[in-house]
This record gives C-alpha cells, structure tokens and sequence, in this order.
C-alpha cells in the first residue's frame, strides 16, 4: 500500500532496492526468531509490552524516513520485534489451551493479519485518496504505529503471567484453569527455566522439519501476496486508488475462512485433511492468476488465493504444537517452524519484478506449485503420525504398569500421548455443533 502511495519514487528507490526493503525483514526476522524461546524464562507482562513497544517504535519512525539506509535500518528493527512477538505469542497460548482448544485460539490472533490487511487496504484508500500536506504514504506509518506503541502501555497492565494471576479470572476459575494445567502437563509452573536438551531434542525429530517446510512453502504464496496485491490489482487495470480499496475484500474473506475452517479443524482434531484442502484452493487461486484471462476470473483468483493461504497457515501453527510432548519441544518447534518457513518469504517476494508486469505469470506459478507440495507433505505427516499411533499403542500393550507416567499430563510424553487417528474423529462428529469449543474439559490429539 505504501509503494502504490508514492513512497518508491518519493525515496528515487530502484526496483531492486524496494525488492531489499523486503528481503531485509525476513534476513532479521529468521536470526532473531530464537527470541521465541524468552517466554519461557521472562514474565508474559514485562516481555509482550517490550516487543510490542519496539514494534510501534519502529514502524512510526518510518514516516520520517528520507532515505534507502533509513528504511533499511527501520524494517530490520520491525523484523527483531516481531520476530519475539508473533511466533513467540502462539507458543504462549499453549501455556493456557489445550490441544483441541488452540487451533481457534490461535485462528482468532492469526486472523488479526488478513483483517489487519483488509483494513489497512480500506485505510490506504481513505487516506491516499485525500489531500494532506504530510506525504500519503508518511501519513500511514503514522496511523498504523502510533496505536501499536498506545497498546505496549495497556498490554503491560493487562496481559496476565499466568491463569494463577490473570485479574479478569474469579477465584474459582483460578483453580480450574490450574488443574486443568495438573491434567495438561503435570505441573502449574511452567515459566522460569528450560531444558536444554529436551529442547534439542526435537532437532531429531521428523515432524518439525516437516512442519517447517510446509510453512516455508506457505510462506513464498503469503509473504508475496499482501506486499504485491495492490501492485497487481493496479496492473490488471484499476486506478491506484481503486486497487488499495479492492484489496480489502480479499482479506476479510480469508478472515473468515481461517475462523470456520480451524473452529472445524478442532472439533474433529483433523487438521492434515484441511490443511490438504485449503493449499490447494490456495493452489487453484493462484493458476487462475496465472491464466485466467480476463480481469474478473483473475480478480476471483485472488479470492481463492487468499482463502487459501491464510487459513493453511493458521491449521499449521497449530499442529506444530500439538505433535510436540514437552514446553520445551512445543518451543524449540515454533523456532524451527519459523527458522525453515520464514525463508519462504525471501523468494516470494522476489518472485514479483516489474519487469513481468502486468501478468507475473511465473510468481503466480511459483506460488501455486508451492501450495501444492503443502497439500503433499501434509498427507505424509498424517502418514508418519498414524504409524506413530500404532507404535505407542503396542508400545503400551507391552508396558507392565499401564497407569505409569500418567503425572507427566495428557500432553506431553507418556503413556496418554496419541495422535489422533480418523476411526476416533468420527465418534466426535455428532458433537460438532453440540456447542462451541469453549469447555473446560481437557481434550486430546490432532492429525
């Protein structure tokens, strides 16, 4: 939006210079994504008002911004702090949900970037589309960063450590949330140290690395898609000024997609067969890019495309988690997730010159090429954790003392660990929409 608003040729930046503006945020957001890992030793309260503070920080001082150097340095501060908070933030949900409870969770903080995109595509038009003394696109790093450092201030009071502490819980609810923690995984403390080679560990295991390049390949589609849409609607036709308001509808499709799919996705602790099906209408979207002919069938693309993209992502963050035994692991995981996805976003937003202007058949290409492979390694994660299920079930038969290890909590390693199989998903389906996924019945696994 800032691009088509006049900041590249306010600041005489070439077309690769731009193209570094980018690639800069995800060179910083993959070396600083062990920042993750802080939540687990610093209190929730002191750490998200310092990330979210250095976040607004630094997107308002991009409006003063009178050079290439200038916004280099200011979008490689954006990538450190986010780096900590949006990753970081996922993991922290993990600490108060349980596995059949995270995905709409976590679908609900997620969904913030389509309709934080669909409403930054409306703010763009609202503002480009006047007359202010202040340069359109200064005027919108302002607008957008300015709230965010208001927020570091209100998170600091309100964002509690624990359930133990949360000030909007009753007594009552305290000491339910604290058993459920006892039943989750075996302990109410869990921030304060780390195991290091429990954490390690998941270097050796195959779903992580699985996990991470299904969101590497999600990444190249997503990263290219809120940075390039409005460059593209423009190219297709429309009026700068039309092209920032028809980027917004989009995105609010994609928001809701993301909630229903993932409200699903829990109640049937199924999220492979939708992660499956989502890349590949996210697929679909971007061959209608490539090929389709006339405005309107591309336009529809760019539905699909969205619909696709944001959704598969928001059904893999959780199933990183859910695969993992440990806080350790579960952290060590979405490190891993984001150190190998985060790399997708230095292709993708490479693959867009304005050199294949207007039809950038090769980027769309590329992008749904991608999301294909999503939809491949999902069914071999589903494989690998069905075999796995059978492994810890004969495993079990085989243990003298069934009840042992059951004080480690339903999810971490033990004797109660599974991912679910489908033959248990379907008993659940009479219960789908017996009421929303808000019960403070501990629950179990998803594939």
């Amino acid at each position: 939006n800032a691009r088509i608003a006049g900041l590249q040729s306010d600041l005489r930046l070439s077309g690769d210079e731009y193209d570094w503006l980018l690639t800069i945020f995800y060179i910083a957001y993959i070396t600083f994504e062990p920042l993750i890992i802080v939540h687990k030793v610093l209190p929730t309260r002191v750490w998200i008002p310092i990330l979210v503070a250095g976040w607004g920080i630094a997107a308002t001082v991009q409006a003063a911004v009178q050079s290439w150097s200038g916004m280099m340095a200011c979008r490689f501060f954006l990538a450190v702090f986010e780096a900590g908070f949006g990753p970081g933030a996922i993991y922290l949900l993990s600490f108060f949900y349980h596995r059949s409870e995270i995905g709409l969770r976590i679908a609900i903080f997620f969904s913030a970037a389509p309709l934080a995109t669909c409403f930054a595509g409306a703010l763009a038009y609202g503002i480009t589309s006047g007359h202010a003394a202040l340069a359109s696109w200064r005027l919108l790093f302002l607008v957008e960063g300015l709230p965010v450092v208001a927020m570091a201030v209100v998170s600091y009071f309100a964002m509690p450590n624990s359930a133990h502490d949360a000030w909007f819980l009753t007594e009552n609810e305290k000491r339910v949330a604290l058993a459920r923690q006892v039943r989750q995984v075996g302990e109410t403390k869990r921030v304060g140290s780390i195991d290091l080679r429990e954490t390690f560990r998941t270097l050796l295991d195959v779903k992580p690395w699985l996990t991470g390049f299904m969101y590497f390949s999600c990444n190249v589609s997503y990263s290219s898609l809120p940075v390039f849409l409005p460059t593209i609607l423009k190219d297709m036709g429309f009026s700068g000024l039309n092209a920032q308001g028809l980027s917004a509808p989009p995105y609010f499709v994609a928001f809701v997609v993301t909630i229903v799919t993932s409200f699903f996705a829990d109640r049937t602790r199924q999220r492979g067969f939708f992660i499956m099906g989502l890349a590949l209408i996210g697929a679909t979207g971007y061959i209608m890019l490539a090929v389709g002919g006339t405005t309107g069938i591309r336009y529809a693309g760019v539905f699909l495309a969205a619909a696709g993209v944001f959704p598969t992502i928001s059904n893999i963050l959780p199933w990183v988690l859910n695969n993992q035994g440990s806080d350790e692991r579960r952290g060590a995981g979405i490190v891993m997730l984001n150190l190998i996805g985060q790399c997708g976003p230095l292709l993708g937003t490479r693959s867009y010159p304005l050199s294949e202007r207007p039809d950038y058949v090769r980027g769309h290409g590329l992008c749904a090429g991608f999301m294909i492979l999503v939809a491949v390694l999902a069914l071999i994660l589903r494989m690998i954790l069905v075999r796995e299920n059978r492994r810890l079930d004969a495993k079990r038969r085989l243990a003298s003392d069934e009840n042992a290890g059951h004080d480690m909590g339903v999810e971490n390693y033990g004797p109660g660990f599974r991912y679910q199989e489908i033959k248990s998903t379907l008993l659940h389906i009479p219960y789908l929409f017996s009421s929303l996924p808000f019960s403070l019945v501990p629950c179990g696994v998803s594939t």
